[in-house]
């Protein structure tokens, strides 16, 4: 992206801070992890890692926080994953959820859409909160952590592995000038534009789509509800798609595609900014006034690293993959990467798992990202057609929703859920069949319980849900290896996981089903875990 507008650090609704290189003196200058970028997925892993005992180093070429709203849109699997990392507070405080949107086609409303939600369910399907929100959150959690070491104004300018097999050896780079460092693992949280991956020789690999989309954040007091707008070929823009995302603090975002035969720098000029934003809030009836805060420009890219582990340097973020906006992927994928390898990695430093277990962060998180290619594809070709042979099947499905129904769900963004680990080495298939509720693989949903919900009785590690009589779960609490929680056999959470008399189900630290039982024991549940550890629970999994 290229920020314009204000000015990058000024803003009509945010005070950016001013942070300072730590003072050399003191530093220290061996690690047991690093991280490289002070971006949200970057914040995200140092603090799952903090969870868990692990100290960290977090490093940023930068002085403060990112401008512009960017990843704006905050899927309930995020918020369960800030709820577990214990930053969840001010996210609930500031944001604005929503579980429904509409899409029109020439200014006809053809279909509008609610996303699955329940009252089971502790958070709602969707946020809308700036990224500077997100950022300055996440970081408030790093600053008051002992564990993690936050240095800005420092770039990571070289990356080998440690000629002595010890570690991975760093230079970096604050305004006294370049020092060295060595960590034993290297987490790179870098960005779209890694410098790690390229001083290492790595590329993306994936498709670039045609279509280039303008960003406009707009300060307006226009009290409606929040939902989502979709709008194809308006009047405002013939031709290009627009969406429409209203924000805290009176901030709506405006995202419009350019048409084939207009120029990006003329484009980004500030009076065509204005110009086009306006065509578009009087063809949504907001005649508001309001200000112009921020706009840049972005296309939409399908692209991935070939594999996120190299040696002791894992990659996490939008440094191992791109996907389009479209379906709200991006930042919520970044978000399960960031606690799937920072549990791990932790296990595995405090001597509770093999390193084996790091492999299963390249097969879950890669697989994911593909799933979430898979799906974007489908909304970006909807959303940007890359040929006019496209975009002709394209248009005749919307003008065929104008009058039927069923067609309106083409243009349905089903929007992001979290990615099923079934395949997982960390995944063990059910043995007997299960008449209902989540299979092994899926995120672990909550419940109401006693006047709260399910999740707040979960531990830091596993979590053993127990339906009636398990025996021999006393064990998995007297050796440390689970968190307990015994439940009666009906009730909101037996029809929640489908579970009944004897019935067990082992959620993994980052609340993941790893294993369920029918006629469960603490003797198999143990084994469970223990092969978690060792890296894999299916003989043959990869």
């Amino acid at each position: 992206m290229k920020p314009h507008g204000k000015g990058r650090w000024e803003s009509l609704y945010f005070d950016y801070p001013e942070f300072e290189a730590p003072a050399r003196d003191g530093l220290a200058m061996r690690a047991p992890v690093t991280i490289v970028g002070a971006g949200p997925i970057g914040m995200v892993a140092a603090l799952t890692l903090a969870r868990y005992g692990q100290p960290s180093v977090i490093v940023d070429a930068k002085h403060t926080f990112n401008d512009g709203s960017r990843a704006i849109c905050v899927a309930r699997s995020s918020f369960t994953a800030l709820q577990l990392l214990d930053v969840l507070g001010p996210f609930l405080d500031k944001s604005l959820p929503w579980a429904s949107g509409r899409s029109f086609f020439r200014g006809r409303q053809i279909l509008e859409f609610f996303m699955p939600d329940s009252a089971t369910e502790r958070h709602r399907p969707m946020y809308n909160i700036e990224q500077q929100y997100i950022e300055k959150f996440l970081h408030d959690g790093v600053a008051a952590n002992p564990l993690i070491d936050m240095r800005w104004r420092t770039e990571c300018t070289g990356v080998a592995e440690a000629e002595d097999g010890d570690g991975v050896a760093l230079t970096l780079r604050d305004p006294d000038g370049p020092y060295e460092m060595r960590t034993d693992w290297l987490l790179a949280a870098d960005g779209a534009r890694s410098p790690i991956r390229s001083m290492m020789g790595l590329r993306l690999a994936g498709q670039n789509f045609e279509g280039r989309y303008i960003i406009a954040d707009i300060q307006m007091e226009n009290p409606v509800p929040v939902e989502r707008f979709a709008l194809f070929d308006p009047d405002a823009r013939p031709g290009s798609t627009v969406l429409v995302h209203q924000q805290p603090d009176n901030i709506w975002r405006i995202d419009y595609q350019l048409r084939d035969d207009e120029d990006e720098d003329e484009a980004l000029r500030e009076e065509n900014i204005r110009a086009a934003v306006q065509k578009v809030l009087d063809e949504c009836g907001y005649d508001a006034p309001w200000e112009l805060e921020w706009w840049s420009v972005y296309s939409a890219n399908t692209l991935l690293l070939d594999g996120y582990r190299h040696g002791r340097t894992i990659f996490i973020g939008d440094s191992a993959h791109i996907v389009p906006i479209f379906g709200v992927r991006g930042f919520n994928n970044g978000v399960l990467d960031g606690v799937n390898i920072g549990w791990k990695l932790a296990w595995h430093l405090a001597g509770k798992a093999d390193e084996a277990i790091l492999d299963s962060y390249d097969h879950e998180r890669r697989r994911a990202t593909l799933d979430v290619i898979e799906k974007s594809e489908k909304s970006t070709q909807f959303m940007t057609p890359r040929t006019r042979g496209f975009a002709v099947m394209r248009d005749a499905a919307l003008s065929l929703a104008l009058d039927f129904p069923f067609a309106s769900q083409f243009a349905n963004p089903r929007n992001m859920t979290p990615y099923e680990y079934h395949d997982s080495p960390l995944t063990l298939p059910d043995a007997e069949a299960w008449d209902a509720g989540p299979p092994p693989g899926a995120a672990a949903p909550d419940a109401r319980l006693d006047g709260a919900f399910l999740m707040d009785g979960f531990g830091p590690g596993f979590t053993v849900l127990a339906f009636g009589d398990v025996p021999g779960t006393g064990l998995l609490e007297e050796h440390d290896l689970a968190t307990v929680l015994r439940l009666p056999p009906e009730g909101e959470a037996a029809d929640v996981y489908g579970a009944g008399d004897g019935d067990a189900v082992l959620v993994r630290p980052d609340r993941f089903i790893a294993a369920r039982w029918h006629r469960a024991n603490g003797a198999a549940i143990r084994s469970a875990i223990t092969r978690i550890c060792a890296g894999g629970l299916q003989e043959d999994g990869e």
